[in-house]
């Protein structure tokens, strides 16, 4: 893998735990530390989704009989799907 290489302050502790984890895993520090930071870069990019859902939601709150309808007319459809 061809990147950037950065340097990261961490205390002793933290690095300790993490070259257990490493070691145990069978990885390199470094691996783990970039599926560290996917992963949270992944749950910061899900919570901006959800909550600009939940924005729009308040916006544009959907209408009772919509939803009534698009309820029924699933419980007509879906019965027949072969699932």
């Amino acid at each position: 893998m061809k990147g950037k290489i950065i340097q990261v302050p961490m205390d002793e502790e933290l690095v300790a735990k993490l070259d257990a984890r490493a070691e145990k895993a069978g990885r390199p520090r470094a691996e783990i530390i970039r599926a560290a930071c996917r992963a949270h870069l992944r749950r910061l990019e899900e919570a901006e989704q959800e909550q600009a859902y939940i924005e729009g939601y308040r916006r544009i709150p959907e209408d009772p009989a919509l939803a009534e309808a698009m309820a029924s007319l699933a419980a007509q459809i879906l019965p027949r799907e072969a699932w």
